[in-house]
């Protein structure tokens, strides 16, 4: 799979009141990037716009290579409950024009790195929480995209399930090198699954904290101390952000 580089300048979404404004950074290849910030910052508008769904007012997006593929996953899943864990999977690869032999032999092997392998002929209101998000992610990377963008993937689960999907994201992209950009509420979420964070703050200010991650990746991260210095960094720079935003919508 080969992975994006992406470079934004200048990005503004204004929907009568002003989103963000004037932001900038850029996504290395196979770079791993984690937005967190407060509900209405403009997390999932961002994401939005990368993926071509939304327009935004001014700015410039740069992808490269510019054939680059892009696959979106969104917070509440995206699957089509008229359609079994396999025919959702399938989906992008007939999108993409792959012969029947060819998407039957991705499908399953998928199926089996998901492990759900047994849900195969399941429709998602068939499938729990957890294995509806781990299908939603299978989907995304299934047509091997170059960049992928995750929306709050795991917000909606219990604590554990998402612990485990977290673990298999990290599993996924080390196995596939592909960037991604995803967003999140949780400091922690934030911290694990990204090698930079970026803090989103209400309203219009933008980016207002920059972290790299010296821990990510490692097996264990979790317990080590660097991991809670860095949330704690991290924490100090959200809450100086919401209480700079405050009577801001």
């Amino acid at each position: 799979m080969r992975s994006a580089a992406l470079a934004i300048e200048g990005l503004a979404k204004n929907f009568g009141l002003t989103v963000f404004d004037k932001l900038t950074f850029a996504v290395q290849p196979g770079e791993a990037l984690s937005i967190v910030g407060p509900s209405g910052c403009g997390k999932s508008t961002l994401l939005h716009i990368l993926a071509g769904l939304t327009a935004a007012d001014q700015g410039q997006i740069s992808l490269k290579p510019p054939t680059a593929g892009v696959a979106l996953m969104l917070q509440h899943y995206g699957l089509f409950p008229w359609k079994t864990a396999s025919q959702n999977l399938e989906l992008p690869l007939q999108l993409r024009g792959l012969n029947a032999s060819s998407r039957l032999e991705k499908v399953w092997a998928m199926l089996d790195e998901l492990d759900l392998i047994e849900c195969a002929k399941y429709y998602p209101n068939q499938l729990s929480g957890g294995q509806q998000q781990r299908l939603a992610l299978g989907r995304a990377l299934i047509a091997e995209p170059d960049l992928l963008l995750l929306d709050e993937p795991f917000s909606s689960i219990d604590a554990i399930s998402r612990e485990n999907l977290q673990n298999l994201l990290m599993s996924l992209w080390r196995k596939y090198g592909v960037s991604y950009i995803l967003t999140t509420h949780s400091i922690e979420e934030a911290v694990f699954l990204g090698g930079r964070i970026l803090v989103m703050g209400r309203s219009s200010s933008g980016f207002v904290g920059d972290f790299n991650n010296p821990v990510f990746g490692r097996a264990g991260a979790r317990l080590e101390d660097e991991y809670f210095n860095l949330i704690k960094k991290v924490r100090l720079s959200l809450d100086a952000a919401i209480s700079r935003g405050k009577g801001e919508i």
